[in-house]
Parts: structure tokens; C-alpha cells; sequence
């Protein structure tokens, strides 16, 4: 799948400091235009996937940040919301959050899971251990090097 216009890489953490924040909110606008692709779809603001864990973190719910994103609140005062309403984590949590999420799909419950989507022959070429080095490489995009 070649990269979609608008949406971030999970890596970036220009917003609160958070590897996936501007992410989420960037699918979150995509879906409600009608722009995300399809298969952004099933794990779409569910638990088991970055967007539920990152609320979970955060303590606030997808449907309420969802709610943010469509009466067009820009993405910093979101952010801010989400850390007044929820959880404002600190140097160690925001570490602690950037590393599970950027290592997620490496030795875990996700490396199942992603064996398995490679095993589609559109994305057979994909050579990722972890879950943002897979959409890194799915979106035509190199993954950093692994620190």
C-alpha cells in the first residue's frame, strides 16, 4: 500500500511527545471524510490496536476524542484535552509509552499477528518485526534503525 496522504508515520511524536498521537488523530479525520483506506478499518479505535492502547494509556475514550476531531478542535488542544481529561504523563511515561509502542509486534502477542499479514501475497515483501516498521515498510516508507 503506497503512503496515504495526510496521515503521519507512527513514529512521528511531534504532538505531546507520543510516538502514534498525531497518527490516531490523522485516521480519525481520514475516516470521517471518507478517506481512510479500507483496511484501516478493522482495527479502527479498537483495544487491541494502537489507537484503543493509546487511550488506554491515556485514560480517555476513542469515542470521546473522536468526537474532538469532528467538530474540528485542532490536533495540539486535543492533545492538551487528552492530558487534562486523562492521564498527562510524564518523561518516564511518555519513555515508557514510545518504547512499547514502537517495539510492539517484536516477541509479543502481536508477532503472530503480523506473520500472519505477511502472509498475503501484496504484502509478502514486507520484512518488519514490529507493527510500526510493518506500516512503516507497507506505506513506502524505511523504518529508522533499530536503537
Amino acid at each position: 500500500m503506497p503512503a496515504i496522504e495526510g496521515l503521519r508515520s507512527p513514529y512521528d511524536k511531534t504532538l505531546g511527545g507520543l510516538h502514534h498521537l498525531g497518527r490516531m488523530l490523522d485516521k480519525i479525520r481520514l475516516k470521517l471524510s471518507g478517506k481512510l483506506p479500507e483496511e484501516f478499518h478493522r482495527n479502527y479505535g479498537l483495544s487491541v490496536g494502537l489507537d484503543g492502547q493509546l487511550c488506554g494509556f491515556l485514560n480517555v475514550k476513542f469515542a470521546e476524542v473522536e468526537a474532538k476531531v469532528q467538530a474540528g478542535v485542532p490536533d495540539a488542544e486535543i492533545a492538551e484535552w487528552m492530558f487534562a481529561t486523562g492521564l498527562r504523563p510524564n518523561r518516564s511515561q511518555v519513555y515508557i509509552w514510545n518504547e512499547h509502542s514502537r517495539k510492539l509486534g517484536w516477541n509479543d502477542r502481536i508477532t503472530a499477528y503480523l506473520a500472519g499479514i505477511r502472509q498475503e501475497p501484496a504484502l509478502a515483501h514486507i520484512t518488519a518485526q514490529t507493527s510500526f516498521d510493518f506500516i512503516e515498510q507497507s506505506e513506502g516508507r524505511t523504518p529508522p534503525p533499530m536503537k
